[in-house]
């Protein structure tokens, strides 16, 4: 007999809201539960009935720390390690739950909170979630073969995290904001993404957004009509219209000018574009994933970026800490360059001391600068 769908866990104190989310959901076609307590919330965790949990940050009258919503997370984390957790907060709890989103939980939500977003996140996750509950030998087949990680090496808590929601939100076709400082592997988490997904056989294409000027971005992006400018004598294919039924990764988001933004607005809203010198409309079908290094939500109050693209595009974000803030990863990434990247077949190892610098290093350039350090290295060696 086959289970019920997966439903979201509505953790809300007060009735009005608890119910505007209810209706929210159900013109959206999203199951739902709710909980009016921790105690009741937990309850139904433990059914196994819950995808996705969208929990309030206070229930008692008259609180505003947060307290009680951080107890809950943790809580429903120890039940069910796996559970996504999304918060909804006022300002006044919004540090905790910042704090919270470091500690695991996929995102918070203000209040009042963007239908949209809030239905596309909801959805994302109880599709990445869905699978798992429909058949013991489709679960038996993928333990046994296990998420495809790309060979990525770490060892901290918090990248396990991370790589973790990678791979859950990959099966669920929405776009992935993917944030953090340079060098620190978000193409990699990209990667991690496009293998585990139903695209995994289709093209994957990166773009660096960034260095691209407004003159040629939209050359680039959408493609060029035959004689569109004087030396175009051929139509040329852009990276939408080549990444069809694939993946397309747009590295440095962040830095795209506002012309720049708006063009790929319209791609992102519609999935129509016109190659450059052309009318007609032509019609994509990619998975978008996004990076930056770029604070968007500051970029957006410093009118430097669109606020209607970014909830496009951060319909799940992945934040990459620095690697001064995982020195657990550290030695291990050091060891796996060095076995990967021996001349000769010549092996090198860590002295003591040598583990002792790497880890008290500030690492500022992340693991691209670890990378670069270990190849100077190994040339000097003896």
């Amino acid at each position: 007999m086959p289970r019920s769908p997966l439903a979201c866990l509505i953790v809300e104190d007060q009735a009005p809201v608890a119910e505007a989310l209810e209706v929210l959901f159900s013109l959206h076609d999203v199951p739902t539960r709710v909980a009016g307590d921790a105690a009741q919330a937990l309850a139904v965790v433990r059914t196994g009935a819950v995808g996705v949990v969208l929990q309030d940050m206070n229930f008692a009258p008259g609180q505003t720390t947060g307290d009680e919503g951080a107890a809950l997370f943790h809580a429903i984390r120890s039940v069910d390690p796996g559970m996504p957790v999304l918060l909804m907060t006022a300002f006044t709890s919004l540090e905790r739950a910042v704090s919270l989103v470091k500690a695991g939980a996929v995102d918070y939500f203000g209040k009042p909170w963007d239908d949209a977003r809030l239905v596309a996140s909801v959805r994302a996750l109880l599709d990445a979630r869905q699978p798992r509950a429909q058949s013991h030998a489709t679960d038996a087949r993928a333990a046994a073969a296990g998420p495809d990680l790309r060979g990525i090496v770490f060892e901290s808590a918090v990248m396990r995290r991370l790589v973790d929601l990678a791979v859950q939100v990959a099966t669920a076709d929405v776009p992935v904001l993917i944030t953090g400082p340079n060098g620190v592997g978000k193409e990699k988490f990209a990667e991690i993404i496009q293998a585990n997904s139903r695209r995994a056989s289709r093209p994957f294409i990166a773009v660096n957004a960034g260095a691209l000027p407004d003159s040629l971005l939209e050359a680039e992006l959408f493609g060029v009509e035959a004689g569109a400018f004087t030396g175009a004598v051929r139509r040329r294919v852009g990276r939408f219209e080549a990444a069809n039924g694939g993946t397309l990764f747009l590295d440095e988001i962040g830095t795209l000018s506002m012309q720049g933004q708006a063009k790929l607005l319209r791609v992102v809203q519609t999935g129509t574009f016109e190659r450059l010198g052309s009318s007609t409309q032509a019609r994509t079908d990619v998975r978008l994933l996004c990076a930056t290094n770029v604070d968007l939500p500051d970029a957006i109050e410093a009118g430097q970026f669109r606020e209607d693209l970014y909830f496009r595009l951060n319909v799940i974000e992945l934040a990459i800490p620095p690697l001064r803030d995982r020195r657990d990863d550290i030695l291990p990434i050091a060891r796996s360059l060095l076995a990967r990247h021996a001349p000769g077949g010549r092996r090198h190892a860590l002295s003591a001391a040598a583990e002792e610098t790497l880890l008290a290093h500030g690492w500022a350039g992340n693991v691209r600068e670890l990378q670069n350090r270990l190849q100077r290295a190994r040339l000097v060696a003896p």
